[in-house]
């Protein structure tokens, strides 16, 4: 789709009044519309006419529109059954484009896309997937960013780069350093490398959400940072040790993983951690070296 087919499309604005659509606060409708954040976020996802993209959460369809000019092929799952025929409408015309009601949280990402490639390729072998790689960008509601994001990094077959809209405490926290770290900023760490992009008021949205959002790309790891380690027992570690994260690390470990603090500290000062530090200030070869020691201990 070139510029000028673009903005022929009705905008959000009229659509929300041609529909009649009440917009839902359950969903986290908060839907960008500002065109040149939109194009922006589509930047950020380095896209080329051989990329296939997962977008998640289209809402009306205006960074789509972007993706599509930008991408190979492009699916978009959308929770509200109401907007799919909207959509669906709107790239009528785009066979590279389309659309599945679905629950992110409920379905595989990669299985998803293979399953909807048969479809694609009758309509133009241009579009066809040559391998099963993908990037995910999406506009997350805040009150699910966490489960989408470890849902779509630990999913068997992980997207190469994610470009997400997000909260922007909430970006801040995915790219935080040791000393401001987070159960959710080793998450993202251990699968991905964040980076914030830009910052987004909240201005930018219909409606206006209280706070301003941030873009984040992460740019997926090929293998996670700690490879020598499965996930589960890494994690079984790092979420004990953020279980009570004001105390220091001997009583959170103690208490998380019902040991005595003696045995915490023997764990710790094996590490070369001093047991008197918080959660927040390790690094991910810390939590590594730790969590090596404590699951061979605890096999």
């Amino acid at each position: 789709m070139n510029n000028s087919s673009r903005r022929d499309l009705p905008s959000p604005f009229e659509l929300v009044r041609r529909h009649n659509l009440g917009l839902k606060k359950s969903l986290g409708q908060n839907f960008l519309i500002d065109d040149t954040h939109l194009a922006r976020i589509a930047d950020a996802a380095d896209l080329t006419p051989t990329d296939t993209v997962l977008e998640i959460g289209p809402g009306l369809g205006a960074l789509t529109r972007h993706l599509a000019e930008r991408a190979g092929r492009v699916v978009a799952v959308e929770l509200d059954e109401r907007l799919i025929p909207i959509l669906q409408e709107q790239f009528a015309h785009q066979p590279h484009v389309a659309f599945v009601h679905a629950d992110i949280l409920e379905v595989d990402p990669a299985g998803l896309l293979q399953r909807r490639s048969a479809k694609t390729q009758r309509h133009n072998t241009q579009y066809a997937i040559r391998n099963t790689q993908y990037k995910v960008v999406a506009n997350l509601p805040y009150y699910i960013t966490s489960a989408v994001v470890r849902h779509i990094l630990e999913s068997p077959q992980p997207p190469t780069l994610a470009v997400l809209l997000v909260q922007r405490e909430v970006a801040q926290r995915m790219v935080a350093q040791p000393g401001e770290m987070s159960l959710l900023a080793v998450s993202v760490q251990f699968y991905a490398r964040p980076r914030t992009v830009r910052r987004v008021p909240a201005g930018a949205f219909l409606p206006r959400p209280k706070v301003d959002s941030s873009v984040v790309r992460l740019d997926v790891r090929p293998r996670p940072a700690i490879a020598d380690l499965p996930p589960a027992g890494f994690f079984r570690i790092v979420r004990a040790g953020f279980g009570q994260r004001r105390k220091q690390l001997r009583n959170s470990l103690s208490a998380g993983l019902r040991c005595s603090k003696e045995q915490a500290d023997g764990w710790l000062n094996a590490a070369g951690i001093d047991p008197r530090r918080r959660a927040e200030t390790l690094s991910l070869p810390e939590w590594g070296a730790l969590a090596r020691i404590v699951n061979v201990v605890c096999r």
